[in-house]
């Protein structure tokens, strides 16, 4: 056990370290090297619509960064969203993801400069072949981009705080876990915009909350709903009096999924959204099609340990 320095050109000096002050020095070289890692990686996410970083151990932090434009989903944040949570889901220092928004409030929806672009495509004179590509083009687009939630193999939790408008209600509806403020409030706006939502919330919103008759009304009347009400259907689990405890809770949520063997929370997330569009049956093959091959993951001896040993595991980063 030795410790070696340097004191002169071409002179080192060997110390004899004791085993808990060499254990301490490699644990500190590993935190030093996990934060060196962590930094490095954030490097890779440069996006202008938002911010990402990791407040904690393989946990992501994603902030919609349109705060003077009420962060309304314009080209770039479109574009990025559905980029962001595709390169999150392959980055294997990620278990668990918070989403959020900064500024006053969570997103108020599509920006209306996008929406008016989309109605000069309706009003031009090109071919109605040729602008029903287009348009389809863009509402796919539009839709891979907040499908990237539920695809993203990691567990993602919205943080919402203030107004969730139209397109927020279709971005967190893909969403695993919801939480919010209690000041918050959620409108699916687009019949009052003269259009029907294209971009999930028809298809995700009524199996989240379980009452078609409720999502129906909600959708057809475009009225506002609060975060008590939100709470009592189903749509949001929790709720906070403000947003620092609101972040704060959802950082801690995601730092207890984190902790925990990455193959069996993605297996577990992958088999949910499976099973939600499937028979039961289905389902069940799913699964055992899953476990034939994770029960061999090296996690699950790991988990079993830890446990028998009253112990936390360490698992390897998938």
């Amino acid at each position: 056990m030795f410790r070696i320095s340097s004191v002169g050109k071409h002179t080192y000096r060997f110390y004899i370290l004791g085993q808990n002050s060499l254990v301490g020095n490699i644990a500190k070289c590993e935190s030093i090297r996990r934060q060196s890692t962590s930094a490095d990686n954030l490097a890779n996410y440069p996006y202008k619509s938002l911010i990402v970083s990791s407040p904690k151990k393989h946990v992501f932090h994603v902030e919609i960064n349109r705060p003077e434009k009420l962060n309304a989903f314009n080209k770039v944040l479109w574009r990025e969203m559905g980029e962001c949570f595709a390169q999150l889901g392959e980055d294997s220092l990620c278990r668990a993801v918070v989403l959020s928004g900064q500024g006053k409030l969570f997103t108020a929806g599509i920006d209306l400069t996008d929406l008016t672009e989309l109605g000069s495509v309706v009003t031009s004179d090109d071919d109605i072949a040729k602008k029903c590509r287009t348009l389809f083009k863009t509402i796919t687009h539009y839709q891979n981009s907040l499908s990237s939630l539920e695809e993203c193999p990691k567990p993602v939790i919205a943080a919402v705080h203030g107004a969730c408008i139209g397109a927020g209600i279709d971005l967190i509806s893909a969403a695993d876990v919801r939480y919010c403020t209690s000041d918050a409030w959620f409108q699916i706006k687009e019949v009052e915009l003269g259009l029907a939502a294209d971009v999930g919330t028809l298809q995700r919103f009524p199996k989240t909350i379980g009452s078609s008759s409720v999502a129906r009304e909600l959708c057809f009347t475009a009225r506002k709903f609060l975060s008590d009400e939100a709470v009592k259907i189903g749509f949001i689990s929790r709720v906070f009096p403000d947003k620092a405890g609101l972040v704060k809770s959802a950082l801690e949520l995601a730092e207890t999924i984190a902790k925990k063997s990455p193959v069996a929370m993605q297996t577990t997330k992958e088999t949910l959204n499976y099973s939600r569009d499937h028979t039961v049956e289905e389902g069940l093959k799913f699964i055992a099609g899953r476990n034939m091959a994770f029960l061999q993951s090296a996690d699950l001896m790991k988990a079993a340990m830890a446990m028998m040993n009253k112990e936390s595991a360490e698992f390897s980063d998938y």
